[in-house]
């Protein structure tokens, strides 16, 4: 018996290796091309994010054209134009609609105004549009005018021929998408916004470095100038802390567990750093800044021409083995969500807005929408694009601005405040070249509370460490494309845990839309939603049970064994929630093995 099982393992073996050989891919031949060079591939992979959120933008909208003809009611034209308003109502990206009966060349009833901007020709389009209908075509027209002033027209013909719809689509998400991937792929110098009185630093010896290029952005951080974060070895007293007011001219001082962030009307973060080291500190560090870094086959409609990054991971036969659960909860610190996407509708819990706490934590940028889609977007719905997860619900914990840019002491509190209001799973798409202590603190927080943190490393195709992803208790993640290649701008290193599809990736947006992004912090809500769906297979697994099944099933690329491109390799959904399940059900049985072994003892001990 022993020599059938050594056989059956050693076949097992080999065929593990020979399974294997044929995912592995070879490392990146050059993964720091020139900068001119890398500058060139970020922007070709903007273009495309672009386009591709053009074609999501047309598909989107003839569909729901389609659906709106369906839905109706010809009985008078006053009934045409409530829907007709309604339907714009849901959906403020089209301009103008109008709808035909049967062979009327004039609309019948209408919604909205013509743009002026494009009026002279949207007139000329409109009219081949009313002509493609007619005959029953439908009818898309190329790009008219720039910018935020960007618009289409479309015609949809009924499936009976009765009716058709004909409209003006403003194109606008064309322009954000651009200029939040400009900065998300950071191809513009980061920051660039003027709100925050900030500078930037080398990372690592906080020497002040001049920004005016996007690569100059590798390994650089950014802290206010005025701030700083400090922990007292012991709690200053009241009179302690009226004496430091004074001193440094506080204008502003906030506490978040054992640590307080001083902002000073005068002194910067350098001699604020020097002044602490004679009070009793643990550390005084500046405040630094994070940014964003977006069974049965689903018959969402979006799923099967875009998705492309579902099948790539083995989410659908994943399906088979769990789709998630309720009760585990994933928090996304990030620039908060749209709740009212009809893609996420009942898919979030309440959050909190740390930026402002008077507000609900929604999305002011779409890069927090974007990877709460890539999460939990519903699924087979027929609408829009299929989410990992069926059940999982989001927590969206807002804690980066208008700007896509927050402070450390916001990231560490939206941390601490999903940990504290039953996360299982955070996600952290966003990150900085800093090791800020403070931060660490929070991260350390909620890892004892046996959260799983799930990180991206970073845009800037560097091998310098990016945090929170770097941190120990953190799992990184670094971004492939739909070749199960190192996407160009993913960061890498010792540090990387897994990769997962970050190019092109299609997801949820603000105001009912959907759009393409690439980064890594695309890549990192996939590997979170495996997180969400291992807990929901085996709720009895810990954090760290949780990271290991993850590296252990994933699909190996590059060098043999774990690398700095991809760490263990591409998830694998399918794998990782087998061996989730499996694990449980080998502990579910245990009591019962457990008893019949000691009435099997106990019978062998009767009869000796």
């Amino acid at each position: 018996m022993w020599k059938k099982i050594a056989s059956a393992s050693l076949i097992a073996v080999c065929a593990m290796f020979l399974f294997s050989s044929v995912y592995r891919t070879k490392a990146p031949k050059s993964v720091n091309p020139p900068p001119q060079q890398e500058l060139n591939i970020k922007q070709s992979m903007l273009e495309q994010d672009v386009a591709m959120t053009e074609q999501l933008c047309r598909s989107q909208c003839s569909l729901d054209f389609k659906q709106a003809l369906h839905q109706l009611n010809p009985g008078t034209p006053g009934d045409v134009k409530s829907a007709l308003d309604e339907l714009r109502k849901q959906h403020d990206h089209m301009a103008y609609v109008e709808w035909h009966g049967a062979d009327n060349a004039k609309a019948q009833a209408s919604s909205g105004e013509v743009p002026a901007p494009v009026r002279e020709k949207n007139d000329q389009l409109l009219n081949e549009a009313r002509e493609a209908v007619r005959s029953g075509h439908a009818y898309q027209s190329p790009k008219i005018g720039e910018g935020e002033q960007q618009y289409i027209v479309m015609g949809e013909p009924s499936d009976d021929g009765h009716s058709s719809l004909v409209g003006v689509i403003h194109q606008d998400i064309l322009h954000k998408v651009a200029i939040d991937q400009r900065k998300n792929l950071r191809i513009v110098p980061y920051p660039s916004d003027k709100r925050w009185k900030i500078e930037s630093v080398d990372s690592n010896t906080l020497k002040d470095v001049k920004v005016d290029h996007p690569e100059d952005n590798e390994g650089t951080s950014h802290y206010h100038v005025n701030q700083i974060v400090v922990k007292f070895r012991k709690e200053p007293t009241e009179a302690e802390l009226a004496q430091i007011r004074s001193e440094i001219g506080a204008t502003d001082v906030r506490k978040l567990g054992y640590t307080y962030v001083f902002e000073s009307k005068t002194i910067e973060a350098k001699q604020l750093m020097s002044y602490f080291q004679k009070w009793d500190v643990a550390f005084a560090e500046p405040h630094f800044l994070y940014m964003t870094n977006e069974s049965v086959e689903p018959n969402d409609l979006l799923y099967a021409k875009y998705q492309w990054n579902l099948p790539a991971i083995e989410t659908v036969p994943g399906w088979d083995v769990t789709r998630g659960s309720e009760d585990v909860v994933v928090a996304v610190i990030d620039t908060g969500v749209d709740m009212n996407h009809p893609d996420l509708e009942g898919r979030t819990i309440e959050g909190i807005n740390i930026v402002s706490q008077q507000s609900k934590p929604l999305d002011d940028v779409g890069h927090g929408t974007h990877v709460a889609g890539i999460i939990s977007a519903l699924v087979n719905n027929r609408e829009g694009v299929a989410g990992i997860s069926w059940y999982n619900k989001i927590m969206p914990v807002k804690v980066l601005d208008e700007t896509g840019a927050g402070t450390t002491y916001s990231v560490a509190q939206g941390i601490i405040w999903a940990a504290d209001h039953g996360a299982k799973v955070i996600n952290m798409s966003l990150g900085n070249y800093a090791d800020a202590q403070f931060l660490h603190d929070a991260i350390r927080y909620a890892y004892d509370k046996d959260v799983v943190l799930i990180a991206a490393s970073g845009n800037d195709n560097t091998e310098r460490p990016g945090y929170p992803a770097a941190y120990p208790e953190v799992f990184a993640v670094a971004a492939t494309d739909s070749k199960q290649q190192k996407a160009s701008f993913s960061n890498y290193g010792d540090y990387i845990d897994v990769a997962a599809p970050g190019v092109n990736i299609a997801s949820t947006y603000p105001d009912n839309h959907y759009a393409a992004l690439s980064g890594t912090s695309m890549a990192s809500p996939h590997v979170t939603a495996l997180a969400a769906l291992i807990r929901s297979a085996n709720p009895l697994l810990k954090n760290t049970e949780v990271m290991d099944i993850m590296r252990q099933t994933a699909i190996d690329l590059g060098d043999r064994g774990k690398d700095k491109y991809y760490g263990y390799g591409q998830i694998d959904i399918v794998k990782a929630v087998s061996q989730a399940a499996g694990t449980r059900e080998s502990l579910a049985m245990w009591p019962e093995w457990f008893e019949r072994e000691v009435e099997r003892l106990a019978r062998k001990y009767k009869e000796e």
